[in-house]
């Protein structure tokens, strides 16, 4: 009878709740299942749902998805042409794939299911209100309450915050932003003559506000386009969204959704757990800050998430869980940290002097080669600075201004 009653305890308490069915939350699910333990997957919102993003699918997200998984792919990019602000325009070509797009409502359910496969149980419409390591609602030290907008309370051994830039878990953990930046961007079918001009080519547009650029990604019959800048520039990033679309020639077709979204990225010494609780992707500001790319980053810290909340839910003490939860800080840090090192780098130089990054990108080779080289996944910002004398000196002359 003792056994049977602790059996019934313990199955009251899941190993590993996941908050958020994005990329990140998808893919900490996933881990954490793969490794056996019981994972519950919740989503305030019913899948498939929209989210405002541009959708390319580059080298690293490829690498950190699913064993087996097929990517949902729209469009196989192969040139991306290059302008400033409308002007000097170029394309540049190659023989090879550079990357692909997708359109996040297929790309996140599929994410999903493969958690599920995997054993994880997902629960849609579920809202998470707060989670408390500590008080009435938690039975003991071991254990997290997840509490659901309706009152439901969810207890687990380790929590992993995947809830977006907007992260309730984020806010728990006391995750600390170096910058904010809106995002604009509407979906616009085009008939067949439009959609095929675009076949197979993006357009990256560096922007009259600094820091900002936009983008045009084809996606069959509908293209993605977009422009980002620094929150705050509200009134203006609406109008740069409004001429490039008219630049475009794409003012005379109805947009299908006009969508908004704010991109915030970490700053050095943000947290990335508190206690039993973990925080990946846009809920732990974890994002590339020059280009603002965030499927890559989302899939490589939710699957560590997943990983390391595995060992916090095995830990039997709150020195343990911490040491856990700091190894996974470590790995975090030791990765995609150094990469959004050298971005935020990028990022101060191109908002000076982005005429300088559109002169190297259309008119110096290795500037494209790195460019197509990070996009396909053969090395990253990162390992080009710390490989190619050159890069590293281009890099430090930026932060000479």
């Amino acid at each position: 009878m003792e056994n049977s009653s602790a059996e019934r305890e313990d199955q009251s308490v899941w190993d590993v709740v996941v908050v958020g069915a994005g990329p990140a939350g998808a893919s900490a699910a996933y881990a954490a299942a793969c490794a056996g333990r019981r994972v519950l997957l919740l989503e305030k919102a019913e899948l498939p749902r929209y989210k405002t993003c541009g959708g390319g699918i580059i080298g690293p997200s490829r690498e950190a998805l699913p064993p087996g998984f097929e990517l949902p792919l729209r469009e196989r990019v192969h040139a991306v042409t290059f302008s400033l602000n409308g002007k000097l325009t170029r394309t540049r070509r190659s023989k090879q794939p550079l990357f692909g797009l997708i359109n996040r409502p297929e790309f996140d359910a599929g994410l999903v299911e493969a958690a599920r496969e995997a054993g994880a149980e997902v629960r849609t419409g579920a809202a998470v209100s707060r989670v408390e390591q500590h008080g009435p609602l938690v039975p003991d030290r071991r254990t997290v309450a997840v509490v659901l907008s309706g009152g439901e309370t969810v207890l687990a051994r380790a929590v992993v915050g995947a809830d977006g830039s907007a992260s309730r878990i984020g806010a728990h953990v006391g995750v600390k932003l170096d910058h904010v930046d809106l995002g604009l961007e509407a979906e616009i079918p085009v008939p067949p003559t439009v959609a095929e001009d675009w076949a197979g080519r993006v357009l990256i547009d560096w922007g009259p506000i600094p820091g900002s650029y936009g983008w045009v990604f084809p996606k069959g019959d509908t293209l993605t386009v977009g422009v980002i800048s620094a929150r705050g520039e509200g009134a203006g990033t609406k109008r740069y969204l409004e001429d490039f679309i008219a630049r475009l020639g794409l003012a005379g077709f109805e947009p299908s959704i006009s969508s908004g979204h704010l991109t915030r990225c970490r700053s050095d010494d943000s947290p990335l757990s508190r206690g039993r609780v973990l925080v990946c992707g846009d809920a732990a500001g974890l994002l590339e800050p020059w280009t603002r790319e965030g499927i890559s980053f989302a899939l490589r810290s939710g699957r560590l998430a997943g990983e390391w909340a595995v060992r916090i839910a095995e830990a039997h003490d709150g020195v343990d869980a911490r040491r856990q939860a700091l190894n996974y800080a470590f790995a975090i840090k030791a990765g995609l940290g150094v990469e959004m090192g050298v971005g935020r780098r990028l990022y101060g130089a191109f908002a000076r002097r982005p005429g300088m990054f559109h002169a190297a990108l259309t008119g110096f080779r290795p500037a494209w080669r790195a460019f197509a080289k990070i996009t396909r996944g053969s090395t990253n910002l990162a390992e080009i600075v710390r490989t190619h004398p050159m890069a590293r000196r281009l890099v430090s002359g930026m932060d000479r201004g």
